[in-house]
Order: C-alpha cells, then sequence, then structure tokens
C-alpha cells in the first residue's frame, strides 16, 4: 500500500536547533504550517506491460539455468521483501514530518518499534496508585454538575503509523484547526505563569502546551501538541480518562504508549492520540478532554475557553 501526502507549502516545518521552550513559539505561523493534506492508502501492487513480462519471464529463466538453485531460490524471495520494504518506506515518509527523521535510518528505526507495538489500542492502561492525580475528571459519577462525556458520531477514522502517527480521514477543517491553536495560544497568554506554547518536544512540529509546573514531567512539561497536518492531537491522560476517551471514541492509544521490560518505550505508557474536530461540538470535547491532560499534568481542574471557528 501507498500513502501520499500533499501540502499547501513547499516546504513544512523544521526543527530548530535549539529545541523547543515553552517561553515563545518559535515558527509556528499559522501561515507556514502544513494543513492541508491528502493522505492516500492503496494495496501495494505491480502492473506489467507485455515486454516487462517477457523480460521478467527471461530473467527467471537465466537465473534458474545459471545460479546454483539456493542463490535462484534466495533471490526470488528477496526481490518481493524489497518490494515491499520500499513501498513501506515511501508510506513512512508520506505521512509527514513527525518525531522521527524522514530518513531510512528513521525508518529502520520505526520498523523495529513496530515490533513491540501494542496490539489492541483500545484498552486503556492500569491506573498507578502511587501517582498523582489519584483520578481522571472526565467521568464522576457522584458529581450532579458533571455532565458525561457523549459519544463521537460516526466510525473511528483511519489511522497509520507510529512517529508520525496521524489520520488518514476524517481530519476535520481548517478553521476549527486555527480556533483549536488559537485556544491553546488564547490559554497560555490568560495564564502566563502556569502554561507556555511552543514547538511540540514529543513531536518536533506542530504547535504544544506546556505547563511551567508539572506534577508528572511529560518532556519538558508538555500537556499536548496538535498536528498541522492532519488536526488531530497527542496527549497524556489518567488512565481513568484514557478509558473514558476509548469508550465513547474520540480516541485511541499511542502504538508505543506502554511499558516494557526489555524495550524502553519513548513515549508514556498514559500517551493518546485524540481525533481531529469537524465541527462545534466535536471542537468542545477535544478542548474538554485537553482539560483532562492538564488536569493529569498538573493535577490542578482549569477551564479552557474555547475560541470560535471563523
Amino acid at each position: 500500500m501507498s500513502v501520499a501526502l500533499t501540502t499547501s507549502t513547499s516546504s513544512l516545518l523544521q526543527e530548530e536547533p535549539g529545541g523547543a521552550s515553552p517561553n515563545a513559539c518559535v515558527g509556528l505561523d499559522i501561515n507556514q504550517a502544513a494543513v492541508n493534506c491528502v493522505l492516500k492508502q492503496e494495496p501495494i501492487s505491480v502492473t506489467l506491460n507485455g515486454p516487462a513480462i517477457f523480460a521478467l519471464s527471461m530473467t527467471l529463466a537465466l537465473i534458474i539455468h545459471f545460479l546454483e538453485p539456493r542463490v535462484a531460490e534466495c533471490l526470488l524471495v528477496l526481490l518481493p521483501i524489497l518490494l515491499l520494504v520500499h513501498n513501506d518506506y515511501h508510506n513512512y515518509l508520506g505521512l509527514g514530518p513527525g518525531g522521527t527523521p524522514a530518513t531510512f535510518p528513521g525508518y529502520v528505526r520505526i520498523a523495529w518499534f513496530r515490533l513491540w507495538a501494542l496490539r489492541d489500542p483500545f484498552t486503556a492502561p492500569d491506573p498507578d496508585p502511587d501517582r498523582l492525580p489519584k483520578r481522571g475528571i472526565l467521568r464522576q459519577d457522584d458529581d450532579p454538575h458533571h455532565w458525561p462525556l457523549p459519544y463521537r458520531p460516526g466510525p473511528r477514522p483511519m489511522v497509520a503509523g507510529i512517529a508520525p502517527q496521524r489520520q488518514l480521514d476524517q481530519h476535520g477543517t481548517v478553521p476549527h484547526y486555527h480556533a483549536l491553536r488559537r485556544t491553546l495560544e488564547g490559554l497560555a497568554a490568560r495564564n502566563p505563569a502556569r502554561f507556555g506554547t511552543a514547538r511540540s518536544c514529543l513531536e518536533k512540529h506542530g504547535l504544544g502546551l506546556f505547563a511551567r509546573h508539572p506534577v508528572n514531567v511529560t518532556c519538558n512539561g508538555e500537556v499536548c501538541h496538535v498536528h498541522d497536518s492532519d488536526h488531530s492531537l497527542h496527549m497524556n491522560l489518567h488512565p481513568e480518562d484514557i478509558r473514558e476517551v476509548l469508550a465513547k471514541g474520540w480516541g485511541q492509544r499511542h502504538p508505543l504508549a506502554w511499558k516494557g521490560s526489555l524495550v524502553r518505550m519513548p513515549v508514556p505508557e498514559e500517551f493518546v492520540m485524540v481525533y481531529a474536530p469537524r465541527d462545534d461540538h466535536e471542537l468542545s470535547i477535544v478542548c474538554r478532554i485537553i482539560e483532562a491532560a492538564i488536569w493529569y499534568v498538573i493535577s490542578e481542574k482549569t477551564e479552557i475557553r474555547v475560541e470560535r471557528a471563523t
């Protein structure tokens, strides 16, 4: 299968040599962000015309005739493997910029981590009894003023990749993506002693919201980040809130979000993807989930003022 990515700009955001800092949002101008994308997956296929079929037949005959049987067998097995690797590498590049370099060594690293990826991204991890906060905030049955998280309408989007991990469809609208960015920037502007915005520490691309005094340190206190390409988000949540998000269809766990004894995962166990908001209602729900992410990082409740899409 193949993945193709097209953007509205000629260049994508590049990582700053000095890294991200919550004090400034360097290089995150919306006009320079790649906000329009088409992600496409197709089955791998090989089309042969008449001359190609003749050449392939002659090549196979010569290999079988002149080479030792074991050498011929190795070549015949190696060829489709090389085609699959070539196609998979272009799939990796097609997902766009992310936390892993868009190079062949970066692809090899992701291929290695793929061996250890979660087989079930829709089951929440168990909470750590020794970690604050003790509970999540998205489901509070004992609070009469609390309204439950609604179900997300429609089927889940198709998701591919590890680093980057991206939605392949249901990207939402550009106005709601801009509104989400303004919401995060507005929260930081109104609370400069508590929050800041900068290039994502984990993603290395896209806008990130950072807590200045985190209880759970998640890559320089990163609360969440939003992707320029597909408009989805990544964030850390309390396991109880992860369970609620998964059950209501608003997201899924990252493939590497688990604790391994043999391999150290590059992201926390509580790391989840939240799908891109498609309308005003979904934008308000996503912002409510971001409030839960803030709760997990700083163990304080924070109300987010949602900006309107224009």
